[in-house]
């Protein structure tokens, strides 16, 4: 088995706008861990007598969002949440304009994103709402943005205030430990606290579940009546068990990827991306393979050879480790590498080497090999078995490279969860109004 990706391949094994409506609405929002959105761990919820009541499992970027949404939808939602945050905030990506290219940075999930998915919120709509919101915003070559402070807390500080103004409330030490249907057609949640032997239960109209990567969220959803995808790491390094590639640490390829050589491996956003494209296969092979690298994309193997053979000719009398064609874009450390893996010794003389080396010497560098080891380590977003369920954010079976497409994944699901629920919240209040 094998898949192939720009510059690498892999083969596994050991070888080769609604209106809004004054409502009396409750809303509950449960942060269970820390995530990559940088949440304390918290219980977000209020206490309320409402009748019409929304809970929300997950305080993350999916979650606080689509709670944000839902309450700009039904002003008189009472919401809690409580979120600190350090280093920068990758807020999205900026450079595909076209939806259906955006939906072909996630290796899971594509299919699924290329519909409306984006259509209702996106990178442009994410950078806006901030933008309108008092987030400076700034974006890098590579299309990744970020607040143009370089501080996260300028993403977090945002969404705590326009949370506090929408009257959104944070309760913390406590989860959601078991989830279950009321004959009524109600979500009845078990609540205990994490210090003290205290259990509550609740029932709500409306539950979503934003829980990323915690098993939380897919105990509850099971329970609810759903089959669970086993989740799979990725966006990971490759372990490569090489002393020789070892002493290149630090050294990059920006033609790669970029790429980086570590002292465990291979690591760089090229190599991210591939883990993440390969996820499920690299599960299945327990991360390990053969992986082949091409380090000159930019040339064809027989211009490679006739560099290296016009090198010779030019520079018969010096030694193969003190030059080398500079077409070829390579460091000296790496040169050495390549030198040692075809057995050459850099004080041989360039005339003393045969063509049939320096061709092996051009296969070695668009086709070097490393053995793999191990790794380092939606329309309304409502469930098709449960109504009145929602999920958002890594919960579900989605996975983006990175670059800010897992954080554009938790805004869009979130806000149109959000959406989903503020409108059914008017809808149920107008059907009370007309009884």
């Amino acid at each position: 088995m094998s898949f192939a990706f720009p510059r690498f391949t892999f083969h596994f094994g050991a070888s080769p706008k609604p209106s809004s409506l004054p409502t009396n609405h409750g809303f509950f929002l449960f942060s269970p861990k820390k995530r990559r959105f940088n949440t304390t761990t918290r219980l977000i919820s209020a206490q309320l007598s409402s009748e019409n009541l929304l809970v929300v499992v997950g305080g993350g970027a999916a979650g606080i969002f689509g709670a944000i949404r839902a309450k700009t939808l039904a002003p008189d939602l009472n919401v809690v949440v409580k979120i600190s945050g350090g280093g920068r905030c990758n807020v999205t990506n900026g450079q595909c304009a076209d939806n259906l290219i955006l939906a072909e940075h996630y290796p899971r999930g594509y299919k699924e994103l290329r519909g409306s998915f984006f259509s209702e919120h996106g990178p442009k709509d994410t950078m806006s709402w901030f933008t309108d919101h008092g987030v400076e915003l700034k974006t890098e070559d590579d299309g990744r943005v970020f607040p143009a402070s370089n501080n996260s807390s300028s993403v977090v500080d945002c969404l705590l205030l326009e949370a506090k103004q929408r009257g959104v409330l944070v309760q913390t030490g406590k989860v959601v430990t078991t989830a279950s249907m009321t004959a009524g057609g109600k979500f009845l949640l078990k609540i205990e606290k994490r210090t003290v032997d205290s259990v509550e239960n609740v029932e709500a109209n409306y539950l979503l579940i934003a829980t990323g990567s915690s098993r939380q969220g897919y105990t509850l959803a099971t329970q609810l009546g759903h089959s669970i995808i086993d989740p799979v790491p990725s966006l990971f390094t490759f372990k490569i068990e090489d002393p020789q590639l070892a002493e290149l640490s630090g050294v990059s390829f920006p033609k790669v990827g970029p790429m980086l050589v570590t002292h465990w491996g291979l690591s760089g956003p090229v190599i991210l991306r591939l883990s993440a494209w390969g996820a499920r296969d690299l599960f299945s092979s327990d991360y390990r393979g053969t992986l082949f690298v091409d380090f000159i994309p930019d040339l064809h193997i027989e211009d490679v050879k006739s560099f290296l053979i016009e090198h010779k000719n030019q520079f018969v009398k010096q030694k193969v480790l003190n030059s080398w064609p500079s077409e070829l874009g390579l460091v000296k450390r790496f040169w050495k590498y390549i030198l040692d893996r075809e057995g050459l010794n850099g004080d041989t003389l360039w005339a003393s080497v045969s063509n049939n080396a320096l061709s092996s010497v051009a296969s070695q560098l668009k086709q070097c090999s490393f053995i793999v080891k191990g790794k380092i380590a939606l329309s309304t977003m409502e469930s098709r078995i449960q109504s009145n369920l929602f999920f958002a954010g890594e919960v579900l079976n989605v996975d983006g490279i990175t670059g800010g497409f897992n954080f554009q994944n938790a805004w869009s699901g979130g806000y149109i969860a959000g959406t989903s629920i503020g409108n059914l919240a008017v809808a149920a209040v107008l059907e009370d109004e007309e009884e």
